[in-house]
């Protein structure tokens, strides 16, 4: 397990398991892990190939590319989240929807 853990300093982690951002951390930069955790201060760009966890004391602003992406009551994210699938499991799904009329 991998730990980054810079209070008021620019980053860039990069692991193969998992990245986590400890509770009183402020960092600015990029992640990039299987599973990152976070439960300080983020502002970048994280890349996920697993999971982005927000706990309930983090706050996440940025983008974050990522299959899968959990925030624990409390948490924040203000960004933009980019949900990538696997080449193989991704498929075009279609939603049929219905207008509903007032009368």
């Amino acid at each position: 397990m991998d730990r980054i853990h810079r209070p008021g300093r620019n980053a860039r982690g990069h692991a193969e398991q998992t990245v986590i951002l400890g509770e009183g951390a402020k960092v600015e930069g990029q992640i990039e892990g299987n599973r990152v955790v976070i439960s300080g201060r983020f502002d970048g760009v994280i890349f996920a190939k697993g999971r982005v966890e927000i706990e309930a004391k983090g706050v996440v602003t940025g983008e974050v590319h990522s299959p899968c992406m959990v925030i624990d009551p409390g948490g924040i994210f203000d960004g933009r989240c980019h949900m990538l699938g696997s080449s193989e499991t991704a498929s075009t799904v279609t939603i049929p929807i219905r207008a509903v009329g007032n009368g």
